[in-house]
Parts: C-alpha cells; sequence; structure tokens
C-alpha cells in the first residue's frame, strides 16, 4: 500500500486560519457564534478553529464535542463494539448560528447524523459546515460551507487525518487500501 501526503503542519494551519477568517466573514462577526466538533478529530478541528477565532476577536466561544455513535445507520457494521464518546454541549443552541466541524467529508452520512444529534438539543438558527478535507463521493445532499481542501480520490483511498492531540502528529494522507470501498468510519464521512 503506497501513502502520499497531501498536507504537511503548516498547510493545516494555514487551511485552518483561512477557514476561520471564513467564518467570521460569513456570519459578520462572532455575535451567536458556537461551534460543534464531530468526535474525535472534529472536535480537534474546532478547538483550533475557535482559538483561532478567540485570538482574533478576544472573545471566548463555546465550543462543544457531539458524539453521533447512536445516530448511526450503519452501527452494526463499525463494529461489535463501537467507542462511545461524550457529547459535551454545555450551552444553549436555540437561535445560535452553529459551525458543525468534521476532518473529513466523504458519503455525507455522518453529518447527516450529526444534523439530527444537534437538533435533538435545539432549533439553532443556522447551521454550516466546515471540514478540513472535502473528498467527494456524496451519498447525500450535503455540502461544506468552509472547506480547507478539495481532495479529488477514489473510493479505494483512505484520508487518513492526523493531529497532534490525537496521533502525536498534524498530517493529511491518502492511503491506497486496494478494496471498491472501506467502512465510512475509516474513510472519512
Amino acid at each position: 500500500m503506497s501513502i502520499k501526503q497531501v498536507f504537511t503542519r503548516e498547510e493545516i494551519e494555514r487551511a485552518i486560519t483561512r477557514i476561520s477568517h471564513e467564518i467570521i466573514e460569513n456570519n459578520k462577526g462572532v455575535k451567536d457564534l458556537v461551534i460543534v466538533g464531530i468526535r474525535t478529530r472534529g472536535y480537534v478541528l474546532a478547538e483550533r478553529i475557535a482559538k483561532v477565532i478567540d485570538n482574533l476577536y478576544g472573545t471566548k466561544l463555546d465550543v462543544g464535542g457531539l458524539d453521533i455513535t447512536f445516530y448511526r445507520d450503519d452501527l452494526s457494521l463499525v463494529a461489535e463494539q463501537p467507542v462511545i464518546h461524550n457529547t459535551e454541549i454545555d450551552f444553549d443552541i436555540e437561535n445560535k448560528n452553529i459551525v458543525l466541524v468534521d476532518d473529513v467529508l466523504y458519503t455525507g452520512r455522518t453529518i447527516r447524523c450529526a444534523l439530527d444529534a444537534l437538533i435533538d438539543f435545539g432549533r439553532p438558527r443556522t447551521i454550516q459546515l466546515a471540514v478540513l478535507v472535502d473528498r467527494g463521493h456524496r451519498e447525500l445532499p450535503i455540502r461544506a460551507d468552509y472547506v480547507g481542501k478539495n481532495l479529488p480520490t477514489s473510493q479505494k483511498e483512505l484520508v487518513q487525518v492526523k493531529f497532534q492531540e490525537t496521533d502525536n502528529e498534524d498530517s493529511v494522507a491518502i492511503e491506497e487500501t486496494g478494496n471498491d470501498k472501506e467502512k465510512d468510519s475509516k474513510m472519512g464521512s
């Protein structure tokens, strides 16, 4: 299997900074803005985006972590014993502008699950989507509002996002798997 690095630490940082500026511009500031990351790497990315925005505006945004495990339509395919993470949204999302964050957008199914989970917490004014990588191959009519990099891939490829906080390095790589289609949980959805 071959692995090709497509994003270095510096490129990831630049993409996060650019996404952060786009979020501020699109929302005309930070009023009523909250950020929610999908566990695990989407949450890491959400925290990083919030940090950049906090540094630019000198304000502390609410950041939440969302576990979508029980909202998945493929739970039995993911694992016999799926890993359950905490959902931490300890702030009101009613009438807020939410930026939902994930590391990779693939089929759109993970995002659909996240939307269902978010609505269980209240009725936000808007939900916008930010992703580090959009790899295409959508199965649902979902698109990202903020994208670090559009990365056309084949379904035989695996996009590996690594962050210092979870993997002791910052990188994005593509690995050729040889399989026609892997599980969403391994390829990003």
